[in-house]
């Protein structure tokens, strides 16, 4: 039954959840699933015709913010949990993949929420997340490749303050932007930041708790504070 109900929910968001619903899963359990899904449904159609373009489906959580929406676009099957919120505004704007999800609580931020100049923006692959409680500040431009984990509570900064001077308050030095670029297959465990003018080579796991501050090398395994280099997944 429980597989039955996973192929009909597939047939009907066009999200393949044919093998979320197998074994454990009781029928009103899926059901409740289904109904949460129709509501996000109904809030995607109210966001559809604010953003810049959008193909499939958009599924919104309750309490979701998106500002200046004109500057977003989006793949198929796009997912927004509770109470996240996306800034768009910004120079290349926030341009997602398909099969991207946005975790609860997490902020996406580009430009400061009361004027100054714009950021650079943000661009996530196919098939990639951002965790719950996540903060991913692109005033500098960051770019997010495909099937990319990034875990609850992780932080991506793209720029850094001023602090040059002693006879200026660091407050009023302003920002130096950069960039962080983060190739595909990664994954950002939980706690980790991740520091500007940083490339994670395609493949690297960066582990919980991690400051990463220089690049890493694709299909690396890297931790600690700063973040160096544990093992190889490659033997080579």
């Amino acid at each position: 039954m429980a597989t039955r109900l996973g192929k009909l929910i597939t047939k009907i968001s066009g999200m393949d959840f044919s093998d979320r619903f197998g074994p454990g899963w009781d029928r009103l359990s899926a059901f409740s699933v289904l109904a949460r899904m129709v509501i996000w449904w109904l809030r995607g159609l109210g966001l559809r015709w604010r953003i810049k373009s959008a193909r499939g489906m958009l599924l919104i959580g309750k309490g979701v913010t998106v500002r200046q929406a004109g500057y977003f676009r989006v793949g198929s099957n796009f997912v927004a949990q509770d109470h996240c919120e996306i800034n768009c505004l910004s120079n290349k704007g926030i341009v997602f993949g398909d099969k991207v999800t946005v975790g609860s609580f997490a902020l996406i931020r580009p430009t400061n929420l009361y004027g100054g100049t714009p950021g650079e923006g943000l661009r996530v692959g196919n098939n990639s997340s951002i965790g719950p409680f996540a903060y991913i500040g692109c005033s500098g431009y960051i770019e997010i490749g495909d099937n990319v984990m990034i875990s609850p509570r992780v932080s991506i900064y793209s720029e850094n303050h001023v602090f040059e001077s002693m006879d200026q308050p660091m407050i009023e030095q302003g920002v130096r932007r950069s960039f962080v670029k983060i190739e595909d297959d990664c994954w950002i465990a939980s706690h980790a930041v991740i520091l500007a003018g940083v490339t994670v080579g395609k493949g690297s796991v960066v582990a919980a708790g991690s400051i990463v501050t220089k690049n890493v090398p694709p299909y690396s395994v890297v931790g600690g504070n700063p973040a160096r280099i544990l093992k190889r997944r490659n033997k080579e």
